[in-house]
């Protein structure tokens, strides 16, 4: 990969920044219920603002499919942005367009403006030229932090930085630095986790890593899908008939490295009332469903990844998100917070079981992109990042 591009190398003295950041965080009528991502965005707007940059900010959030949704404006990020700064953020219900224009122009030294979802133009999925030049045209200069987004050639993300002198922002340099050891040079022996309910968005990435990695372990949905390949029933549970070919495949190349559960806690139904059971993978109830890894499963995933020198983690072990589901992410979590491996999270679900445990602080780094991470580690071309290196 080449020399990425970074703040230092731009003139940003007072200039009008156009800074892409991923503001794509879980909402409830209007409230914010897990603001990481905006957070992960502080380091370099304190930074463009202690230079006197004028800042443009934009974001997608959700999918609306091109369309203006209500209940996916950006207005709201803007006032919680507003709180965590203690400045102002002015909003604008445009993110190109007469009133954008205005707006931008209007901004001073040291001060903020957020543009309305970019994704409310189809014109941004699509990477259309004159969408990008009208984006280009509200600043000076183009940051991108916004790493959850580097794996997608969208107009707000790649587009533009061929109209404006460009760099990466913090997180993004930092993300990048982080993965890049990952990919490169792990402290070993180097161990990886993968769960989470489907296997087809992960099979580049398996692929890519069983050459380097010391051991794979597979929980969650994915492992359902391992298991029925290899001809164990698991009742009712989620499962992805179309990868039982892949899986067979990924199995017989990673050989002994593959480790998968032997024992599940399974259910009558995947609620929080639900009648639980452990028992060993292929003896799963009729009509029940594996929700999550067994407490023996637990156990060697934990001893695996406690004799680590890296591990990196993508994917839950269960539906965590359901109290009688949550052990065996939760025990992971912990078990790897409490080793002295370099541990790195991969955005998504697994992030936000890390801080519902109240474990953030003990793993070495989340990332913000789930996605994106996974790209970059599986050697995928990211448009992104490719128009910002040097």
């Amino acid at each position: 990969m080449g020399k990425l591009r970074t703040l230092g190398g731009l003139d940003l003295r007072d200039r009008r920044v156009l800074l892409r950041v991923d503001f794509n965080v879980p909402m409830e009528a209007g409230v914010i219920t897990d603001d990481a991502r905006i957070r992960g965005a502080l380091p370099t707007i304190r930074y463009l603002l202690d230079r006197d940059s004028r800042v443009v900010i934009c974001s997608h959030l959700g999918r609306p499919g091109g369309r203006a949704v209500a209940r996916l404006s950006l207005r709201p990020a803007a006032a919680h942005l507003e709180r965590l700064l203690g400045k102002p953020v002015a909003f604008v219900g445009q993110t190109v367009g007469p009133e954008a224009a205005e707006e931008a122009r209007a901004l001073g030294p040291g001060e903020l403006l957020l543009l309305e979802n970019t994704r409310f133009h189809p014109q941004e999925t699509a990477n259309r030229p004159e969408f990008a030049r009208e984006l280009a045209a509200l600043a000076d200069v183009y940051v991108n932090d916004a790493f959850g987004t580097i794996h997608r050639a969208h107009a707000s993300t790649e587009g533009v930085a061929h109209h404006l002198p460009s760099a990466a922002g913090m997180l993004l340099d930092r993300e990048v630095q982080v993965l890049e050891v990952v990919l490169k040079d792990p402290a070993r022996p180097f161990v990886v986790v993968l769960g989470g309910a489907k296997i087809s968005d992960k099979i580049g990435v398996i692929s890519s890593l069983i050459e380097r990695t010391e051991a794979l372990l597979i929980g969650g949905g994915m492992a359902n899908t391992f298991l029925a390949a290899q001809g164990f029933d698991i009742a009712d549970s989620l499962v992805d008939p179309h990868s039982y070919e892949a899986a067979r495949e990924l199995s017989s190349k990673a050989g002994a490295k593959l480790h998968l559960p032997t024992d599940a806690l399974a259910a009558d139904s995947a609620s929080s009332n639900a009648t639980t059971q452990v028992v060993n993978v292929g003896d799963v109830p009729g009509g029940w469903q594996v929700l999550d890894i067994g407490p023996r499963t637990l156990e060697a995933f934990s001893n695996t990844v406690r004799k680590a020198g890296t591990v990196f983690w993508n994917g839950p072990m269960g539906v965590f998100e359901l109290a009688p589901f949550a052990a065996g992410t939760v025990g992971l979590a912990t078990a790897i917070a409490e080793s002295d491996a370099v541990s790195i999270v991969g955005g998504g679900d697994s992030a936000a079981a890390v801080r519902q445990a109240g474990l953030q602080n003990r793993f070495t780094h989340l990332s913000t992109g789930g996605g994106a991470a996974l790209a970059f580690l599986e050697g995928k071309r990211l448009p992104g990042l490719e128009v910002l290196q040097a």
